[in-house]
């Protein structure tokens, strides 16, 4: 007999749908065709001891398996589940009306207990789309896949559920998840919050700076002053994530398998801090069988790369185009997949390798040219790609012991929200465009018009400080952001004055 079930494999953030057919005939022999790696050939001793250990037996006939489509290789255990219950439909120990009815997805262990896969939510959305009535898979992975409207998603414990409830002696009720009320009593407690910063107020501006805009920052200070704790605190002031952001997020994570069992839609922007030993493969995706990057774990959110210059030089160059492009593609002989990658990168470092050049109280004790030397770790057309960059000094004892408290995430998040919605309908009719840092030239030169004054200080600026045309662009993108926050319609000289002095790397004989 045969018959046929339904899984999907995950390529990038996306599923296709993988129809297992199964034949039984006469024999004892056992293939399984369709590209499977090693993991999906081992689920033959997988299913056996799951189906003996729930009271089946493996039926002993010559059983072929083909997966299709046979020229995309399918990976993981997440197919037992499905080439189990095919193998038992084919063998007709179950009825196989209702296979066409349902996606299924979920690795064995040898008892038959369901252990939870990765890359559930866009498979779910997947079977949506192509009209499948429910969705099978682990409990653990039901509250994520229950997100997607349109499809009941039954969560089961272990492969005796599923055979009973497809055979209908069980009733199983599909999970519910109510995403908005979830979505929104989420999204509003951060652990840190600005309220426990003290001084260091021009830092904290640049930091509305780039919320409001979407910029990236870079900030350089001696070791103690705060960077890292300022960086932390950044994700409380962005505006809240929308559905459609919560959603791209959220696959993303399902993908790699980040989510908590507990979570079924990300409600905060993500924070992410790799280690500096990073490798390229880790920090922007790929591998044998790509899997994004942390450049893409951390889409609509935060990338803090903590001490920038100790990272791989390679690995620093190799995100410059993903930071421009907003996405990353990654190629291979068969195909290639496009993982997003619109993050705000927020760097920080010592200005020195002791860490004390321009300290106002501390001597640098680096020797000469050591300054420059550790500042060139850093490439210029990389540099260019930092909107904002803002130099730490040390906090005095007096602002680290008054207890009067400080300005709060929310108060600051407010400003940051409006100027952001000022921007989203300035460029209501630009696709792909929803803040000041993602303007191309053409709208760059449509929405900055700075007043004669306003030029003259920039023609200065870029003619003491040697300035590129990139950082050109960059200064006027900022300085619309700063008019955004003051809901200025027209960029000004005190908006641009305040955008150049966030070039503090571009001023003359810095690190000589």
């Amino acid at each position: 007999m045969l018959v046929k079930s339904y899984a999907a494999a995950v390529q990038g953030i996306s599923a296709i749908i993988v129809t297992i057919e199964v034949s039984c005939s006469r024999g004892i022999q056992f293939f399984l065709v369709g590209l499977p790696d090693v993991a999906v050939r081992e689920s033959h001793e997988r299913i056996i001891s799951a189906l003996q250990v729930n009271g089946y037996t493996f039926p002993r006939f010559r059983i072929v398996i083909n997966m299709a489509p046979a020229d995309i290789r399918k990976e993981g255990s997440a197919y037992d589940l499905p080439l189990a219950i095919g193998i038992m439909a084919a063998a007709e120990k179950l009825d196989s009306s209702r296979l066409g009815d349902f996606m299924i997805m979920g690795e064995l262990s040898l008892d038959g207990t369901l252990l939870p896969v990765k890359g559930v939510l866009p498979i779910a959305i997947k079977a949506r789309e192509a009209g499948f009535k429910g969705f099978i898979l682990p409990r653990e992975n039901a509250r994520e896949a229950a997100v997607v409207d349109g499809i009941k998603v039954y969560g089961m414990e272990d492969i005796k559920e599923v055979i009973e409830f497809m055979a209908g002696r069980l009733r199983v009720d599909p999970t519910v998840v109510d995403t908005r009320a979830e979505f929104y009593a989420r999204g509003q407690s951060y652990d840190c919050d600005f309220s426990d910063v003290r001084g260091q107020e021009n830092v904290k501006r640049a930091l509305e700076v780039a919320a409001a805009g979407g910029h990236n920052l870079l900030m350089v200070g001696p070791p103690g002053s705060g960077k890292s704790m300022l960086a932390k605190r950044l994700p409380s002031i962005l505006p809240p994530l929308t559905l459609r952001e919560s959603l791209e997020t959220t696959k993303i994570h399902s993908v790699v398998g980040k989510l908590d069992k507990d979570v079924s839609l990300m409600a905060q922007r993500p924070f992410r801090s790799p280690h500096h030993t990073i490798s390229n493969v880790a920090m922007v995706g790929g591998g044998s069988f790509p899997q994004p990057g942390e450049i893409s774990l951390a889409h609509n959110g935060v990338l803090f790369l903590d001490e920038l210059p100790e990272f791989n030089r390679n690995v620093l160059e190799v995100m410059r185009q993903p930071l421009e492009d907003r996405k990353i593609t990654i190629s291979r002989a068969r195909f290639s997949v496009d993982y997003p990658a619109g993050v705000m990168l927020i760097g920080s470092m010592n200005p020195c390798p002791c860490g004390f050049y321009n300290h106002p109280e501390r001597p640098c004790l680096c020797p000469p040219g050591a300054v420059q030397k550790y500042m060139n770790r850093l490439s210029g057309p990389l540099l260019d790609r930092i909107d904002i960059q803002v130099e730490i000094v040390p906090v005095p004892f007096e602002k680290i012991s008054d207890r009067s408290p400080a300005e709060p995430s929310s108060a600051v998040r407010e400003r940051v929200v409006r100027a952001r919605e000022i921007q989203e309908k300035r460029f209501e009719g630009c696709q792909g465009v929803y803040c000041n840092a993602q303007m191309s030239v053409k709208q760059l030169h449509e929405y900055v018009d700075p007043d004669p004054e306003g030029m003259a200080i920039l023609r200065h600026a870029m003619e003491r400080l040697n300035l590129s045309a990139r950082a050109y662009d960059r200064i006027l993108k900022v300085s619309r952001t700063i008019a955004d926050l003051e809901d200025a319609p027209k960029v000004t000289a005190a908006h641009l004055s305040e955008a150049i002095n966030y070039r503090n790397l571009d001023r003359e004989g810095w690190g000589t």
